[in-house]
C-alpha cells in the first residue's frame, strides 16, 4: 500500500517559458484559429489604457456577461461602471470618515466591474490557465480544466473555459451562496461538472481531497489557485499597478502617503499586489482572516461566513515573510453590515445618521462579504497606526453585494430574530463600524512570520507532497521577485501564439 503523499498538482518552481508539448500547442492554436480567439498580454491587462485602441477594437459590442472571447480583453481593473468601456483610473470608492469613523482615507478598488463573473477572480483564472496554454501544457481539445475554489475563482475558470470551448469542473463547498451556484448552473456544459464538497469557507482540505480523486483521470488538469504561481504573478503584475494608479488619483495634493494595503488571505493571489505596492510606495501589507477561523493569527480553526477567503491553511503562494500585519474580523460584522449597506432600512438609517451622499450609499452595493471584511481590516489598521487625513489605506472589493442577496434573509433570521429594523441598523453601525477596535490583530515580527511560514509545512509538504526544497525556497525575497521575470517571456509567447492562430 503506497502511503506517500500525492504529487499530482505541484508545479515546478521553474515556470515554463518555452513550448514543452508541441502537439498540444498546435491543437490549441488550431482551436483558437477556428474560434477567432485572441489573448491579451499581461502587460495589456496591467495597463489597458496604453493599449486603448487595440483593447477597444476587441471589446466593441461584446456583452460583458456572455462567454464572448472578446471579454478576455476586459480582464482588468479599468472597466467603467457599465462594464463595457475603459476608464483612465480604475473604479474605486473613497469611504468618508462619517462612515468609517477614522480620519484616514479608506480607498476601495471595485472588483465587480470585471466581465462575466462580476468579480476579480477571473483575472486569477486567466493568469493560471494561459501560461499553460501557450507552453503546450493544456490542450483545450483534450484536457478538462478543474478549478478548486471557495466560489469566485471557479466561476472565473468556468467562464474562460467556455470561451475556449473546453470542458471544466468547478469544485466548491456546498455552503457557498446560492447566487454562486445559480451562476454555475447556467454556465457549465454538464451539471455534473459542479462538485459540491462538504462545509463552507473554511473547508479547503475537502476541496483538495476532491482534486486528488479527479487527478486520477489524466485528462483532468488541476488549476489550484492556492499553489499556482500564475495567480500570484497576474495580481502582482496587474492588480498592483491598478492600485497604484488609484492612489495617485486620490493623492491630488501630492502630500498623501499610501500607508497600508489590506486584503483577505483567500488564495493569497490578491495579496501579491501588496508586494508591488511595498516595492513602489512603501506600503505595509496586512492580511485579513475570519476571527472564527484565526489560522494565521493563532493557528486556529473553525467555520465562518466571510465568503471568498479559504482557511485552515497557509496558501503556497502567500509571501508570508513579507507580511507586516494579520487582522481578524468576525463574520458577525460582515453579515450585519451587509444588511446595513443593502437593505432599505439600513440605507435610510445611514443617510439620516451620517449625512453621506446618495452616491456613496449606492456605492456600498459594490461591497460583498469579503469586501466588507477588507474594509473593516483597513479601519483597524488605520486605528492601530494612528493615521490621519493625509494617510491612505488601500484595499479591494473582490465582488459586490449581487453575489449575496440570499445571505440577507439568512442573516436577518439567524442574527436578528427575523427582523432587521432601524434599531438593529443603528446597533450594527455603532458596534461594527464606529466601535471598531485594534483587538485581534498582530504586528508581525520576524519570529511571527516564521511561525506562519512554518505552519504551511503541514499542508504543503506532509499533505500535498511538495518537496522540502521547493517549500523552503519561498523564504528568500529574491524568489518572489524573480517570479516576475517570466512576464516578458509570457507576453512574447502570447504574441507568438496569437500570430500562429491568425
Amino acid at each position: 500500500m503506497d502511503l506517500s503523499p500525492p504529487r499530482y498538482k505541484i508545479m515546478s518552481i521553474k515556470l515554463e517559458t518555452e513550448i514543452v508539448n508541441r502537439e498540444a500547442y498546435d491543437r490549441a492554436v488550431e482551436r483558437f484559429q477556428q474560434a477567432n480567439i485572441k489573448l491579451p498580454t499581461i502587460s495589456q491587462l496591467a495597463d489597458p489604457v496604453s493599449s486603448r485602441a487595440e483593447i477597444e477594437s476587441h471589446i466593441q459590442s461584446a456583452d460583458p456577461d456572455s462567454p464572448d472571447a472578446r471579454n478576455l480583453f476586459r480582464v482588468h481593473w479599468h472597466n467603467a461602471a457599465d462594464r463595457k468601456s475603459l476608464v483612465d483610473v480604475p473604479e474605486h470608492i473613497v469611504l468618508p470618515s462619517e462612515l468609517t469613523g477614522v480620519d484616514a482615507k479608506i480607498v476601495v478598488a471595485i472588483g465587480n466591474r470585471f466581465p462575466m463573473i462580476r468579480a476579480h477572480k477571473v483575472l486569477a483564472a486567466y493568469g493560471c490557465l494561459v501560461p499553460r496554454l501557450i507552453t503546450g501544457q493544456f490542450d483545450p481539445t483534450h484536457h478538462r480544466a478543474v478549478w478548486p475554489s471557495t466560489g469566485n475563482y471557479c466561476r472565473g475558470g468556468v467562464a474562460i473555459s467556455r470561451i475556449l470551448g473546453c470542458r471544466s469542473v468547478a469544485i466548491l463547498p456546498e455552503g457557498m451562496s446560492r447566487e454562486r451556484f445559480e451562476w454555475l448552473e447556467n454556465w457549465v456544459t454538464d451539471q455534473s461538472d459542479i462538485v459540491r464538497t462538504y462545509g463552507t469557507e473554511s473547508n479547503v482540505k475537502e476541496i483538495y481531497d476532491a482534486c486528488h480523486v479527479m487527478a486520477e483521470d489524466t485528462e483532468n488538469v488541476i488549476l489550484n489557485q492556492f499553489n499556482e504561481f500564475g495567480n500570484y504573478i497576474s495580481h502582482r503584475a496587474v492588480t498592483g499597478p491598478a492600485l497604484e494608479r488609484i492612489f495617485n488619483a486620490v493623492n491630488t495634493n501630492g502630500t498623501m502617503k499610501a500607508r497600508a494595503y489590506v486584503a483577505a488571505s483567500g488564495s493569497s493571489g490578491t495579496l501579491a499586489a501588496g508586494d508591488y505596492l511595498k516595492q513602489q510606495l512603501g506600503t505595509n501589507i496586512c492580511v485579513v482572516e475570519a476571527l472564527e477561523c484565526p489560522t494565521l493569527l493563532n493557528n486556529g480553526y473553525g467555520d465562518h461566513n466571510i465568503q471568498g477567503i479559504g482557511d485552515k491553511h497557509v496558501p503556497f503562494i502567500h509571501n508570508v515573510l513579507n507580511t507586516d500585519y494579520v487582522v481578524a474580523v468576525t463574520d458577525k460584522a460582515s453579515n450585519a453590515l451587509n444588511l446595513v449597506f443593502n437593505t432599505p432600512v439600513g440605507r435610510d438609517f445611514l443617510t439620516k445618521r451620517t449625512g453621506i451622499s446618495q452616491d456613496v450609499i449606492n456605492g456600498l452595493a459594490d461591497l460583498g462579504l469579503s469586501s466588507i471584511a477588507n474594509v473593516l481590516g483597513a479601519i483597524k489598521m488605520a486605528r492601530y497606526m494612528g493615521l490621519g487625513a493625509d494617510d491612505v489605506v488601500l484595499t479591494v472589493a473582490t465582488d459586490g453585494a449581487e453575489m449575496y442577496g440570499t445571505e440577507i434573509a439568512k442573516a436577518t433570521a439567524d442574527d436578528f430574530g427575523g427582523t432587521f429594523d432601524e434599531l438593529a441598523a443603528a446597533e450594527s453601525y455603532g458596534r461594527y463600524l464606529l466601535a471598531t477596535t485594534t483587538d485581534n490583530m498582530e504586528e508581525m515580527t520576524l519570529r511571527n512570520r516564521e511561525r506562519v511560514f512554518n505552519l504551511g509545512y503541514y499542508t504543503w509538504v506532509e499533505q500535498q507532497g511538495v518537496s522540502l526544497a521547493d517549500f523552503d525556497a519561498r523564504r528568500d525575497p529574491g524568489f518572489w521577485n524573480s517570479l516576475m521575470e517570466v512576464v516578458p517571456a509570457w507576453d512574447r509567447m502570447i504574441g507568438e501564439f496569437n500570430s500562429a492562430a491568425s
